[in-house]
């Protein structure tokens, strides 16, 4: 691994501490204007100083993000589809590897999806833009998608993340589930979780909780901060458990405002 890999990797993964709270905002690629995302830049930045890497599309980051906010871009790279399309996440390559440079990304982000009957498509997809990615040192963060009508289970989730790992991504990002210790302790590469849909902020951060204990190295939380009734509090929160080893209890108490 070469020097600009390692100096990406340590821009997204915190030496520090060897974790990540990363902020996922790339939901209008395929769901459009998301509840909470309507004005982004608005809903953002207030969010942005307790952010590690901020995970977005390149339309988002041009038309929304200052260029002088200094925060870790993982740009996403992999579309194609819509909520509405009949085959959802059946994605391929929607950025070349030029433009994820010019906009100065620290990785990129693409989703296969194991298990589907195109998954050929989107795991082709993702190892020829990991080839891209090599040669210009760029890190990829390989998304484990799960369809609506696929178990989520530790098998499914270690055999999506393994996969990905096998065939060259440098991250994983996937969902947590009971028996999480076998994703992580079969997967080569670091592991974050995914936040999935919004749920009570007090389970939110019990999952967080459990999935940093049970070997990941940060969350990579959308809708679950940003269509919290208060976001800045739910990612001050979140951050005290991935960086902090704040208990769920705790960081409950930084949600509500009684704790610093």
């Amino acid at each position: 691994m070469d020097w600009g890999m390692k100096n990406r990797l340590s821009r997204i993964i915190k030496p520090k501490d060897g974790r990540t709270v990363m902020l996922a905002v790339d939901h209008g690629y395929f769901m459009g204007p998301t509840s909470g995302l309507e004005h982004l830049d608005g809903m953002v930045n207030p969010l942005l100083p307790y952010t590690d890497t901020l995970m977005l599309t390149r339309g988002a980051l041009r038309n929304y993000i200052s260029p002088t906010v200094d925060v870790p871009i993982v740009l996403r790279v992999s579309g194609g589809t819509s909520i509405i399309g009949p085959k959802l996440l059946h994605e391929g390559t929607v950025v070349s590897i030029e433009d994820a440079i010019r906009l100065n990304a620290s990785g990129v982000a693409y989703s296969i999806l194991v298990g589907a009957e195109f998954e050929r498509d989107t795991i082709l997809g993702m190892t020829q833009y990991i080839d891209e990615a090599e040669r210009y040192g760029i890190p990829v963060l390989a998304v484990t998608a799960v369809g609506k009508e696929m178990k989520r289970d530790a098998r499914y989730m270690s055999l999506a993340s393994r996969i990905a790992a096998e065939l060259g991504a440098h991250i994983v990002k996937t969902y947590y589930i009971p028996g999480f210790e076998k994703v992580i302790e079969s997967c080569p590469v670091p592991v974050v979780i995914a936040g999935g849909k919004k749920q009570p902020e007090d389970e939110a951060l019990q999952m967080a909780y459990d999935a940093i204990h049970a070997g990941a190295i940060g969350v990579d939380m959308g809708r679950n901060i940003f269509q919290s009734s208060n976001p800045v509090n739910m990612i001050k929160a979140v951050n005290a458990i991935v960086h902090k080893n704040a208990t769920p209890k705790e960081a409950f108490e930084v949600f509500k405002g009684t704790k610093k």
